[in-house]
């Protein structure tokens, strides 16, 4: 068995190769249970959460990825969500590789995110808002580069020295990027608005979303978590990456609950954007959600990726 270091997992993973990979993923059968997701606690308060995320192609290759989110932890500047991936051959059960789990999910969650928006944003957008300066959110800018011409970044983050590390490492690497304080400001000001955080309440409000805006939410993937108001899910044309979303996000369980969305009106999944089983943005002037709560099949995308090129 392999053991593939952090190095050599994000070495493999660049956007231009990840993004086609999951797009190709979405196009085939692919078996992905619903995860595992238990509570941690200590003294009665939960204070971490458990994921187990399974996905195989029958045949060839079978993988499992183990996470633990710790929201807690950014206090003592220590990352709230890791992981690792074990990627096994489907036909033998036989191990093939250990990978850094967190280097697969960051970037696969940016390049998923990339992936939706080559259908639900403008081609024309260049100005991109960024809520959130953790991992997930330092790597979208990026992403988001590989498909549109974006050229000017505003960062948010709830810890503005981290928003303004961000900005600057933007700025060094050929962006027009500044930090921001107001979320209404970024909102209204940008083509695309991305939120990676661990919000357990609204950040955007949707009457600051102007026509023509895309809206995507990669942060919320449990119902306490929420990035966006109801009122956003009103007024969009809302996709998810898969139907689990409508089950595990806060950001969609509360406007149902409401009465703000229901799932009757959703548009459809990453997966049918990618089959043309469904049509992406419409107008210009149409507003565009995609919500994820990530997906095994984007882990084992990103892992084969990895293992492939290595041995090629």
């Amino acid at each position: 068995m392999q053991i593939i270091d952090s190095a050599q997992t994000r070495a493999h993973l660049a956007f231009e190769h990840l993004i086609p990979a999951l797009g190709a993923m979405f196009n085939q059968e692919c078996e992905v249970p619903l995860r595992h997701n238990h509570a941690m606690s200590l003294d009665g308060e939960q204070v971490g959460t458990v994921l187990i995320m399974p996905a195989w192609q029958p045949g060839k290759r079978l993988g499992i990825k183990v996470v633990t989110i710790y929201p807690g932890n950014a206090a003592q500047g220590q990352p709230g969500l890791n992981s690792i991936f074990t990627l096994f051959d489907a036909t033998t059960g036989v191990p093939l590789a250990l990978l850094d789990g967190n280097e697969i999910t960051s970037r696969r969650t940016a390049a998923a995110a990339a992936l939706a928006a080559q259908s639900l944003s403008r081609p024309d957008s260049t100005r991109l808002f960024v809520v959130g300066a953790g991992r997930v959110a330092t790597l979208v800018p990026y992403a988001f580069r590989s498909i549109r011409p974006i050229k000017e970044v505003k960062v948010w983050d709830i810890d503005v020295d981290r928003a303004q590390v961000l900005a600057r490492q933007l700025r060094q690497d050929g962006f027009l990027a500044d930090a921001i304080a107001d979320l209404r400001t970024g909102t209204e000001w940008a083509d695309i608005v991305s939120c990676a955080t661990l919000s357990d309440k609204p950040l955007i409000q949707g009457k600051w979303l102007k026509p023509g805006t895309h809206l995507d939410l990669i942060g919320s993937f449990t119902p306490a978590m929420r990035e966006a108001d109801d009122h956003c899910f009103r007024v969009a044309t809302v996709f998810v990456d898969t139907d689990e979303a409508l089950q595990k996000s806060g950001d969609l369980l509360e406007p149902i609950k409401s009465g703000a969305f229901s799932p009757g009106r959703l548009a459809g999944t990453l997966a049918q954007l990618c089959r043309g089983e469904r049509k992406g943005r419409c107008t210009n002037d149409e507003i565009t959600i995609f919500k994820a709560v990530g997906t095994a099949l984007e882990d084992l995308a990103a892992a084969s990726l990895v293992y492939d090129r290595l041995n090629a």
